[in-house]
């Protein structure tokens, strides 16, 4: 992977988003510790509406209450983090556990979550995350639901059908010989081979979750009372006739490079994991 100049370059910027995030995260509960109005929610109208400045105390300028939009952007970063991350933490192990399942034993046991993806998949996705997240209630906890118990059909389809494909090669008979259980030969044997779907997969479910939940926070249903990208984006929009163009354009700009950055990385890791990529290069 070190080869690659632009996956390396990727990496680096997935790292500054996530130290970013990390000081986000430290500010944060350092302002909830205290019970105190946190710096980046302090409004000053006597400072609204100033321009992007390197050399002053607002680098990408003031929204219309005069908070500093670096550390709202920041602030955005810390919950696209923290959505993108455990989304996966819900959606992955049950695509994972139900696509080794599936595809292992087959028969019935693969009908029937067959069957229950399939309805999954019928269902438009969108819809669906919404419904969870209003059942759910407003706020993080209906995001992390909706997103998660919804965006793991297209993992369980991919693994089944690379267990389906391993199973019947010579290291699976052999293990099943030696008189392995079946947990042992999914989870130990035959998941490792197959473990750089897992990864692609992350690494195209962090940008989607990021940009589902910028949807939902831009519709009202996502976050509250914290400077997501979703509501920054809603606020800045109705600013964008009145000249004031760069709380829209650096949360843009913030939410395309770490949807770039993933993609890239994603990319590059599958190339540099596939055991069969590693196997004819050698």
């Amino acid at each position: 992977m070190r080869r690659n100049r632009l996956a390396m370059f990727s990496l680096c910027i997935i790292i500054v988003y996530l130290a970013l995030a990390m000081y986000g995260e430290g500010v944060y509960w350092y302002y909830q510790w205290r019970d105190v109005t946190p710096y980046y929610q302090e409004t000053s109208l006597a400072d609204a509406y100033l321009p992007p400045n390197v050399f002053s105390r607002h680098p990408l300028g003031t929204d219309n209450l005069g908070r500093d939009v670096f550390q709202r952007t920041v602030q955005g970063a810390r919950i696209a983090f923290q959505v993108g991350i455990i989304t996966s933490c819900i959606a992955i192990p049950i695509g994972v556990i139900l696509g080794c399942v599936a595809g292992y034993f087959g028969g019935r046991v693969d009908d029937c979550i067959v069957w229950l993806y399939s309805t999954f998949a019928s269902i438009p996705g969108l819809l669906f995350i919404l419904a969870v997240a209003m059942v759910a209630g407003k706020g993080l906890l209906g995001v992390y639901l909706g997103i998660g118990l919804t965006t793991w059909v297209g993992l369980c389809r991919l693994i089944r059908g690379e267990v389906m494909k391993h199973k019947t090669r010579p290291y699976v008979l052999a293990a099943r010989a030696l008189g392995f259980s079946p947990a042992r030969i999914m989870f130990r044997h035959i998941l490792p081979n197959i473990f750089h779907i897992v990864i692609i997969s992350f690494s195209l479910r962090f940008p989607a979750a990021v940009s589902t939940e910028v949807f939902m926070s831009f519709l009202g249903i996502g976050v509250q009372g914290e400077p997501s990208w979703g509501i920054m984006i809603s606020n800045a929009r109705l600013r964008l006739w009145q000249g004031v163009w760069w709380e829209m354009a650096f949360v843009t700009l913030a939410i395309f490079l770490i949807v770039l950055a993933f993609n890239l990385c994603g990319d590059a890791l599958r190339d540099a994991l596939d055991p069969r990529l590693r196997t004819s290069e050698r």
